[in-house]
């Protein structure tokens, strides 16, 4: 076995959705994989058939990362399994869609904050000495165009303050978290848009929207269509292998989102 394949990755939220199609590329590239989940325990199933079909060894946890005392217990549990941690893809928010949610109640505030800030840091505080001990580790923080465009225009029936607060926080810890890791760990940050399993299609809010305010987010997407998840699974997996020299930055993966709101206009003849 390489030592590429030799790798073992923790991958937050991975019963569904990007989490879990993450932590199945990894798998099936031959990285062990730890995962993680929490709610939606109908699809655990699922996730456990579809993690034996790959044939690679990995390990599925339950746990509460609100909780932040079951952290260091749950990397030792890792540790005691595989004998190192070299990947942590740090997938695990809550977002507060104004569509479902409506306003701000100070529970709704908390966990979104809590879930997308707290239990971040004290994943990255215990893994980073195994990170370290790597010698070739890698952090990978998803976080959402949220936090550049906030509540405002198509995207604020998906996007609550809270929410784009605590995405924006992310980018911080970011490039906080690449000083601390290097030389031997890189960090960087997989800024999403919307996507089919995240404030896309195949989600509750989605479904509450009409169909002028779902065709005015994808008008607003340069490339006109909704991301996938292999979309995201892509652009993982180009941090993980193929970005040696990236640490401490951002890589927005949004379709044109951010830019779709000001198109150009043709050029002028001029006067001269």
């Amino acid at each position: 076995m390489t030592k590429k394949a030799n790798k073992v990755a923790l991958v937050l939220g991975s019963i569904k959705g990007i989490g879990k199609a993450i932590a199945l590329d990894l798998l099936r590239h031959g990285k062990r994989v730890a995962a993680t989940w929490h709610d939606w325990p109908e699809s655990l199933f699922a996730m456990q058939t579809d993690f034996a079909k790959t044939g690679t060894d990995h390990l599925i946890e339950r746990i509460d990362l609100l909780d932040t005392d079951a952290i260091a217990d749950l990397v030792k549990k890792i540790i005691a399994r595989f004998g190192r941690l070299d990947i942590l893809i740090n997938n695990i928010e809550r977002g507060g869609w104004p569509v479902v949610h409506g306003k701000y109640t100070q529970k709704q505030w908390d966990l979104e904050m809590a879930t997308t800030l707290r239990s971040k840091q004290w994943v990255f505080e215990a893994a980073l000495p195994h990170l370290k001990a790597s010698g070739d580790g890698t952090v990978v923080n998803i976080s959402s165009i949220a936090g550049i465009v906030g509540r405002s225009g198509p995207a604020g029936y998906l996007f609550n303050e809270g929410y784009a607060a605590a995405n924006r926080g992310i980018s911080l810890l970011t490039e906080t978290w690449a000083r601390l890791g290097a030389p031997q760990v890189r960090v960087n940050e997989l800024m999403l848009g919307v996507v089919e399993t995240r404030h896309g299609p195949k989600t509750r809010g989605w479904g509450l929207l009409t169909d002028n305010q779902r065709q005015t987010i994808l008008d607003h997407t340069l490339l006109d269509r909704i991301g996938r998840k292999d979309d995201v699974v892509e652009a993982i997996r180009f941090l993980l292998d193929d970005a040696p020299f990236m640490t401490g930055s951002v890589i927005r993966l949004d379709g044109g989102y951010v830019l779709g709101g000001e198109r150009i206009a043709p050029m002028p003849h001029g006067v001269v």
